[in-house]
């Protein structure tokens, strides 16, 4: 199985930073993406930012030049760092890990229980 673990979140003032991380662990036979979802209150679950192994990066225009998502593949883990945060950042967080394991041949999301982020003005 894979284990994914959110934390980091809490609450800040507009202007404010904060920094998610992201533990990944398990029987994992190739990574395929991690990436950081959000849900605002009443709102969908939007992709945010996605990073590759090989570090292709991408971000959701909305947070382009505030978000900055980052890796330590020796500790598995992934870092979503948020700066100059919005009350509109408002959400939980939920990170995704896409990957490949022993049971499964293609990549399959495993997700996080998230973490809340909340921004005041």
């Amino acid at each position: 199985q894979v284990q994914v673990v959110e934390s980091g979140g809490g609450s800040v003032q507009a202007g404010g930073s904060l920094k998610l991380s992201c533990v990944v662990s398990g029987n994992i036979v190739k990574g395929c993406t991690v990436d950081w979802y959000r849900q605002g209150p009443g709102k969908g679950r939007d992709l945010v930012s996605s990073i590759s192994p090989g570090g292709t990066i991408w971000y959701t225009d909305s947070v382009e030049g505030r978000f900055s998502i980052s890796q330590d593949n020796d500790k598995r883990t992934v870092y979503l760092q948020m700066n100059s945060l919005k009350t509109e950042d408002t959400a939980i967080y939920y990170c995704a890990a896409r990957v490949v394991t022993p049971a499964t041949p293609n990549c399959r999301n495993y997700w996080g229980q998230g973490t809340q982020v909340t921004v005041s003005s």
